[in-house]
């Protein structure tokens, strides 16, 4: 017999050799029928592989992101089969779940593929999802694996099994189909009920552009054709949201090729956008006990390579730009941290003096691949909310939780309040990708976890996604469509301060290394508006709104109370505009509600006679007639920041 333990701690005996299946089946029918893989000891299996030794066992369903993961995995497989058994002679090359489905990189030969092939594959994927083809699991030799491939003629899958060792190679094969697999996979295909193939893109193999070019088919599948439904309108409903589209007819920002790709400009009501965004920050971190700075947006380029970023990213930044001295080279700035650091340097520091907090809403410039350029979210040029934070060691995790105090302050005042922290450490098998000693890796991994678990935050942890410098808590925000983003980070570093030698003298009035803190509670202002553009599909919070409200006269006779009014409510810090156009009012409204205008105030003869104005609200409709001094009050109450 064997022990398995359960997530809440109750602890089971079965024979050795059972499987996650029969467990789930010793707990209910129901649950066995649900669940899709499970984790054992941390990893994911399979739910028939057998389990032979005392184990921690989580029962993994649809529910679970593993449960998910695992699910659209075995779609992929499910695709490829329906591939192969249309297109005879197809090549694969790899096919992982992603965030929201899969995908499968294919080489159809000379084969013409578009889009209009779709609806025959998803036929095909359903008619072999009603058959229940059991996903089997086998150990093979490399040999073997080499043989079997090359008798297929399929070189992508011999390239992946160079890279591979003898005794830890897998086959799976449902149906007709074998692949190259470490899996896991679900039960069956027939848990697959809904099935949707999204788009089409090129690929090159291994992401090498002087290799070929392979056909990346997108897809997504649900356990039910009703979530597959709700799927596809929440799709439809991220297209009106789409920050690009909503950017252009609110008039916020906009992009020049002449300027140059990934390099966006900011129009004037975008601009009074970010603007009260970084007033609301610079409020924020002044209460704080923040100083706010400025640096150049370049530097010399051994600023960089002391700071070990020259190392990290310089093939992949702009190139140098030399100056008329030889051998003088600068960079366009790719980071902030490096100067600030130099400030620092400026004057020596007590123990007293410390923490120095530093913030600056600096410019920086990052070469990203053409392809990979969209919108805001993904752009060449950003400027981020960055801080940086001098501390003593004993400092840091007090230091580190009012940091993340101020970045929750962010979130909820902007509407964000589905989010989990991602507590992001360094890759143990791959220790050569980060800089610094295992001593202070495990230091400043320790303080980031304790931070988070006194604040009491909803966390996750991910191995590999630290800085190279330093492990970070990411904050992961859902926004209203339920999808997934990135926004603020916190990092702890004791790596920066050693290679620019900083010191503070301490109370034995010996030389101490300070411990860096780098922080930006948006990440950076472009991402986070097309995010928050994203979110609240364009209508921003009443305090971020560049307008307020649109006067809308009746006719031209009623413009100079128009005008009045506007002038007053100025005077009171409520900011707005009038619609002077020959146009009938019906018009009127119906474009303000286009350029989602918070509020309409309409003016007749009625409402000039009685010093009032007629207030409609966006997406609400007719409020009735008020008095500017009511009006205002509506306004200031609503103004929550």
């Amino acid at each position: 017999m064997i022990n398995i333990t359960l997530p809440d701690g109750s602890v089971r005996q079965y024979d050795q050799g059972v499987s996650a299946h029969q467990i789930a089946l010793s707990i209910s029918e129901g649950l066995a029928r649900n669940v899709l893989a499970a984790e054992v000891n941390g990893e994911v299996w399979d739910s028939s592989r057998p389990i032979e030794a005392d184990s921690a066992v989580k029962l993994l369903t649809w529910n679970d992101a593993e449960g998910k993961s695992t699910f659209w995995h075995s779609s992929a497989h499910l695709m490829a089969e329906a591939l192969e058994a249309l297109y005879p002679g197809t090549k694969f090359g790899i096919g992982p779940a992603i965030e929201t489905g899969f995908y499968y990189d294919v080489d159809f030969g000379d084969r013409e593929f578009s889009s209009d092939d779709f609806k025959k594959i998803e036929d095909k994927m359903l008619e072999l999802a009603k058959q229940k083809e059991v996903f089997e699991r086998k150990s093979v030799s490399k040999a073997d694996a080499v043989e079997y491939f090359k008798a297929k003629g399929d070189e992508y899958k011999l390239d992946l099994l160079e890279g591979l060792e003898d005794g830890k190679i897998t086959f799976y094969t449902q149906g007709q189909f074998t692949d190259l697999c470490r899996g896991p996979h679900i039960p069956n295909t027939g848990v697959i009920k809904a099935i949707k193939l999204m788009n089409v893109a090129g690929a090159y193999w291994r992401g090498d552009e002087t290799r070929k070019q392979l056909t990346r088919i997108y897809g997504v599948t649900f356990p039910k054709a009703s979530e597959l439904t709700e799927y596809l309108h929440m799709i439809e409903e991220a297209k009106k949201r789409d920050h690009r589209k909503l950017g252009k007819e609110l008039e916020l920002f906009t992009f020049s090729e002449k300027v140059g790709m990934g390099l966006p400009m900011w129009l004037p009501k975008g601009t009074a956008l970010r603007e009260r965004l970084v007033q609301f920050l610079t409020k924020a971190q002044q209460k704080s006990g923040y100083e706010q700075v400025i640096t150049p947006h370049i530097g010399h380029k051994n600023l960089y390579i002391t700071s070990g970023h020259y190392e990290k990213y310089g093939k992949d930044s702009f190139q140098p730009i030399k100056t008329p001295q030889e051998g003088e080279e600068f960079f366009l700035k790719p980071m902030n941290c490096p100067h600030h650091c130099e400030l620092y340097k400026f004057k020596p520091r007590s123990y007293k003096d410390l923490p120095v907090r530093f913030a600056e809403f600096g410019t920086v410039y990052r070469y990203e691949q053409s392809g990979e350029l969209h919108g805001l979210t993904r752009v060449r040029g950003f400027t981020q909310d960055d801080a940086h934070l001098f501390c003593r060691p004993d400092q840091v995790k007090e230091e580190f939780k009012k940091v993340i105090d101020l970045v929750l302050h962010v979130f909820k005042s902007l509407g964000f309040d589905n989010y989990v922290a991602q507590v992001s450490l360094r890759d143990p098998d791959n220790k050569a990708k980060y800089i610094g000693s295992d001593e202070n890796w495990k230091l400043a991994e320790t303080a980031i976890i304790e931070a988070a678990e006194e604040k009491g935050l909803p966390t996750v942890v991910e191995y590999g996604e630290a800085a190279f410098y330093g492990p970070k808590l990411d904050f992961m925000v859902r926004d209203a469509l339920g999808r997934k983003w990135q926004l603020g980070t916190i990092q702890v570093d004791y790596n920066l301060p050693e290679r620019f030698e900083l010191e503070y003298t301490g109370s034995d009035n010996q030389k101490h290394r300070p411990v860096m803190i780098h922080r930006a509670p948006f990440g950076s202002l472009e991402r986070f508006v097309a995010v928050l553009i994203e979110h609240c599909g364009g209508n921003f919070p009443l305090w971020l709104s560049p307008e307020q409200y649109i006067i809308l006269p009746i006719s031209e006779k009623y413009e100079e109370y128009a005008k009045k009014v506007s002038e007053e409510l100025n005077n009171s810090d409520i900011r707005g505009l009038i619609d002077f156009r020959d146009e009938k009012i019906g018009r009127k409204i119906r474009d303000a509600e286009v350029k989602k205008l918070p509020y309409m105030l309409i003016i007749g003869e009625k409402e000039m006679e009685e010093g009032k104005v007629s207030v409609r609200k966006h997406g609400e409709g007719d409020l009735g007639s008020m008095t500017l001094a009511e009006f205002s009050e509506l306004i200031n109450k609503e103004i929550t920041v």
